[in-house]
């Protein structure tokens, strides 16, 4: 192969990742141990959780079909993986002094992808995790030797509030710090009643968080090689590792398979806007040719780097598209277990969007869970209705509103690696085939998160006709039963009328006006 300047510059060095448990956080590490083989060493900072050390934890990781790809052809790099136990909840990230000096020592790239991504979650476990967390990393990263780039993992949505995002940073409606401190010393009982207030104009607590973190970014340049990458929703990957590699159902994933298996029947969407996302391959093969970028050369810029890794500048999909295609893909490709035919629809009126949640929705989760309760079996319709109305309160502020994202960074960056980093670190936007993808991520929903083999896809393929014929006898039987009520109220209404007119007519002034 040609010469890879990012592997060069990435021989010899040990890098720092933070959430490396999470989605983006494991693709991380699957593509620099294949596309750097030469680097030393990657940190992971790793909490123990439920009984299992960092080291437990990181060995039950590295097991999932992710690295197989490196267990075939580079079952060595797996070594390179060296976890620390820590938590960037805690003061000093929970490092023990020894492991705290090795890090400063030895580390010369931080890539922060540690964060809450619960758009729902309190805001002091937001402040701690998203804010406070990244302050800390700073700390640490004020130590470091020979640090060449620390890359900061934020969100496109972070400024919601603007409609055109420019790749720089803006300043946050109040001082980070002082938001740290109050939730620090407030009761959650006081948090919670003024976070509405307080996070405004931001719809969650996430991006309200993602935000002050960026601040706190922000105010380590220069003295720090501080750069800030910006990715639209994340969503399943288009080739590397594996097609379709997905493992958790947030965003457009847990839409994709609700839809699927007939449990969301409307979403409040506007069809006509742009469906911001990017594949998680290209996402991070940006932020691995950034960290390149920011540190493999010497000049600083005037201002702190800021990349928006988004589509809209180079290749646009509305949400109706993406609907339209993914549609026939789930009935070629059924899920298992499923419910209901899977015939929703987005409707741009919150009042339609209400009246199909309740007909669509809840009227057939009341029928089937009295089935249940007829059967003596377990009822659950209705309760999970209501988390996915929950759910869906929280994603649909992000699809019907539209942002426009200025990628010139981003854009360029590409044209500035060599062609054997283009091949290998691709973030080419136009070269992803819209259906072949949607056909992955289905699968890959499939496979990897509900691991559902694809072996029962025949199976699935005849219950769906079944469902349709179900689903078809439904729409009619609700159909009559509404032309019934209004010929039963027409009637009543008639006879009503009749009853009147006889009581006016029997009046003695009413009749002698008649008379007359």
């Amino acid at each position: 192969m040609a010469r890879s300047e990012i592997a060069d510059f990435f021989r010899g060095r040990s890098v720092l990742v933070t959430g490396a448990s999470g989605f983006m956080g494991k693709v991380l590490l699957e593509k620099l141990l294949f596309g750097c083989p030469d680097l030393r060493v990657i940190y992971i900072l790793v909490r123990s959780k439920r009984y299992k050390s960092a080291e437990t934890r990181t060995e039950e990781m590295l097991k999932i079909p992710l690295f197989d790809r490196l267990r075939n052809e580079r079952p060595d790099a797996l070594q390179k993986i060296l976890p620390v136990q820590g938590d960037i909840t805690q003061e000093e990230l929970g490092l023990t002094p020894d492991n705290k000096a090795r890090i400063q020592e030895e580390v010369s790239v931080v890539f922060h992808c540690a964060a809450t991504l619960r758009l729902e979650a309190r805001l002091k476990d937001a402040v701690e995790m998203n804010t406070a967390g990244t302050w800390r990393l700073l700390q640490l990263a004020r130590g470091m030797r020979s640090l060449k780039a620390f890359v900061h993992l934020s969100t496109a949505f972070c400024h919601c509030d603007l409609q055109e995002l420019e790749e720089r940073t803006y300043a946050a409606p109040v001082d980070p710090r002082d938001v740290m401190r109050v939730v620090q010393w407030m009761d959650e009982t006081s948090l919670d009643t003024i976070t509405p207030s307080l996070i405004q104009p931001h719809p969650n607590t996430y991006t309200y968080t993602k935000r002050l973190a960026e601040q706190l970014v922000s105010s380590q340049f220069p003295d720090l090689p501080v750069v800030i990458a910006r990715p639209s929703i994340v969503t399943p990957a288009w080739k590397e590792p594996l097609p379709g590699w997905v493992d958790n159902l947030n965003g457009p994933i847990g839409l994709l398979v609700g839809g699927g298996k007939g449990v969301i029947r409307s979403m409040h969407c506007r069809g006509e806007y742009h469906a911001e996302v990017v594949p998680v391959d290209l996402a991070i093969n940006a932020l691995v040719a950034i960290a390149w970028r920011t540190g493999a050369f010497d000049t600083r810029p005037q201002q702190i780097p800021v990349y928006n890794i988004t589509a809209s500048a180079m290749k646009r999909i509305t949400w109706a598209e993406v609907l339209q295609k993914g549609r026939r893909i789930v009935y070629e490709n059924p899920f298992e277990m499923t419910i209901w035919y899977p015939d929703g629809n987005m409707r741009s009126s919150k009042l339609m969007h209400n009246l199909c949640v309740v007909f669509l929705h809840f009227l057939p989760a009341y029928v089937i869970d009295f089935l249940l309760m007829l059967f003596r079996q377990k009822r659950f319709m209705v309760r999970l209705q209501h988390k996915v109305q929950a759910g869906l309160e929280v994603l649909q502020y992000f699809t019907t509103r539209q942002w426009q994202f200025r990628s010139d960074n981003f854009c360029s960056l590409q044209k500035q690696l060599s062609p054997s980093d283009r091949a290998m670190f691709y973030t080419d936007f136009e070269a992803v085939q819209d259906e072949e993808y949607l056909y992955h991520t289905v699968l890959g929903a499939r496979q990897y998160c509900l691991k559902e083999p694809l072996s029962s896809l025949p199976r699935c393929r005849r219950n769906l006709k079944i469902l349709y014929v179900v689903d078809r006898l439904w729409s009619v039987a609700f159909y009559l039963l509404l032309v019934w009520l209004v010929i039963s109220y027409s009637d009543t209404a008639r006879h009503l009328l009749d009853v009147s007119t006889d009581c006016l007519k029997s009046l003695p002034m009413v009749r002698a006006f008649s008379e007359k």
